[in-house]
């Protein structure tokens, strides 16, 4: 049998966490690592899942208060672990003793070696809603799924995104919200148009191409 997708779609072969391709997270498993719960489409090997819920008591209080949170796996043992979250692309990104804040909805995994807790956007509200993110710190790598192709900006003057664009920034920059008061003013993409992070200091913001699927329509 013969086919260029033999090929193209051949599996990669490293340990650790690497990309399998620009849609797929492949992980040589041989430890453990965290991962979104649902998002393993195919493994091999002795492998565990196990639920983390929002990652320890303190964690979870915070989900529960906030709405927001991280639903979490742990992924255990010695094999090859395939991870995807809907086709979104999917991107590394490598802390050295540094901190990276993420939109918890779009982490897709990251090495058990780093730390990492749910903060608030400074200057939010909890009416402002969807503003609680994960810090992580330490060394080691994240894995992102990013809703399109994402741009990463630099940020060297005062920066807004879309609350539901942003993926991703720098830790050292400092955050806070922007609301557009002027009627008609509905300038973004999601759902909080008249809501925008803003970003001053020196860093980087990773943006995606979209603000995510729209929410579930509960049944009527």
């Amino acid at each position: 049998m013969r086919s260029q997708l033999f090929q193209q779609a051949q599996e990669n072969t490293q340990p650790g966490m690497h990309l399998q391709n620009h849609k797929m997270l492949r992980v040589g498993l041989n430890g453990e690592f965290y991962a979104r719960q649902g998002a393993m489409v195919a493994y091999q090997g002795q492998v565990d899942f196990s639920y983390e819920g929002a990652g320890g008591v303190g964690k979870f209080f915070k989900k529960a208060f906030t709405g927001e949170g991280l639903p979490l796996m742990k992924v255990s043992g010695r094999g090859d672990v395939f991870l995807a979250r809907d086709a979104w692309d999917v991107h590394l990104i490598d802390l050295e003793d540094e901190q990276l804040t993420v939109n918890g909805q779009n982490v897709l995994a990251f090495e058990g070696g780093l730390s990492w807790d749910i903060r608030r956007v400074e200057g939010a509200g909890m009416a402002a809603g969807g503003l609680f993110n994960t810090v992580f710190g330490g060394r080691g790598r994240v894995a992102v799924a990013c809703h399109g192709a994402p741009v990463l900006i630099n940020v060297d003057q005062p920066t807004f995104v879309d609350t539901d664009s942003a993926v991703a920034w720098s830790s050292t920059l400092r955050t806070g919200v922007r609301r557009t008061m002027k009627a008609g003013a509905l300038i973004g993409r999601g759902s909080g148009e008249a809501v925008q992070l803003s970003f001053e200091g020196q860093g980087f913001v990773l943006v995606q191409a979209s603000e995510g699927p729209p929410a579930p329509v509960a049944a009527g």
